[in-house]
């Protein structure tokens, strides 16, 4: 392959977070790179600009969809990586009909997801958010009849993406029975995961933890309502590090102060929630702003992964984090 032309448009201060040195020099072992010097996130029309004559461009948060005005300066522009997660905000009508290709960093994203999600499961079965408590104000002994290990339990988990995958593979480390919610999956791949494939409701109802993967799109919208909370077992623990959406929030704020759950939450309807909100009082929520993704040192595994696939990309190998375009409606 010749020589690639590689723009990143992302703002430089979002490249120093997520790019090592490192990383931008294995990409200019393929041709050309073009760093956004700006540390404000591009206009379209600066956009353009950069992205004049690319074979490939990265984009990252921050960055306007890739429409028309943009496109039409990149005639040559084979490859859209995105830093990111979700391509979503970058998509426009005009790629797929231009035979562009899309890749994303969710890969990389998952996984810190998925480690999250297990430490907040591991941290929640243990008791550990009161029981801190509990120990500063000098009750030694105070509710340690309720820490439970990651033993012969059932975890359930509502999608199997990326990140839900991830986290299955983590939990064959420890000796659990898990449960997996996923329309798109069939019960051989799940069995081949190790898991055993349930429908949503007997997954809430045997379920010990409850960890949610799956994307938001409208079959999704508060799939977690009052019917589907009240068959969660007591004592249970919800985690939600995917979405605000896949949670009637009213509904889950009426069963947690009934006293039933425990809810682990990285996100939210909307994002942060309100000052006055029942998440920031009540004694059975773990509130996370939503850092289970990637954050500070977490960033440069999405640089490191950027990179292979720009390596992929110009030695011919398939790309893993290649995104089809027709399938969106099922993405995150």
């Amino acid at each position: 392959m010749n020589p690639l032309n590689v723009v990143m448009l992302q703002g430089r201060s979002r490249t120093d977070r997520i790019f090592t040195n490192e990383h931008l020099e294995r990409i200019r072992r393929f041709g050309t790179l073009t760093v956004n010097g700006s540390d404000e996130d591009p206009t379209s029309a600066l956009a353009a600009k950069l992205a004049e004559g690319a074979d490939v461009v990265i984009t990252s948060w921050g960055c306007p969809p890739l429409e028309a005005p943009i496109l039409d300066r990149c005639p040559k522009l084979k490859l859209v990586l995105h830093a990111a997660g979700t391509v979503k905000p970058i998509l426009s009508p005009e790629i797929l009909p231009r035979g562009i290709r899309v890749g994303t960093a969710n890969e990389a994203l998952a996984r810190g997801v998925a480690e999250t999600a297990l430490g907040l499961a591991i941290a929640s079965l243990k008791n550990m958010w009161q029981l801190a408590r509990n120990t500063r104000e000098g009750e030694w002994h105070k509710q340690r009849e309720r820490v439970r290990e990651l033993y012969e339990v059932t975890v359930g988990v509502i999608g199997a993406g990326l990140a839900g995958r991830h986290l299955i593979r983590l939990l064959r480390s420890f000796e659990v029975r898990v449960l997996v919610s996923d329309p798109f999956v069939s019960e051989t791949e799940v069995a081949g995961m190790g898991a055993v494939k349930a429908e949503l409701d007997e997954l809430l109802r045997s379920s010990d933890v409850v960890s949610f993967h799956a994307p938001s799109v409208p079959e999704t919208d508060r799939m977690m309502n009052a019917r589907t909370l009240a068959l969660m077992k007591d004592d249970a623990i919800l985690i939600n590090t995917a979405r605000g959406s896949l949670i009637d929030e009213d509904a889950l704020v009426a069963e947690l102060r009934k006293g039933r759950l425990w809810a682990c939450l990285d996100v939210t309807n909307p994002e942060p929630p309100e000052a006055d909100h029942p998440f920031r009082s009540l004694p059975n929520v773990t509130l996370l702003p939503h850092i289970a993704g990637a954050e500070n040192n977490g960033l440069r595994r999405i640089g490191g992964f950027v990179a292979d696939e720009v390596e992929r990309y110009a030695t011919g190998r398939p790309l893993k984090g290649e995104v089809d375009i027709a399938q969106l409606h099922r993405l995150a």
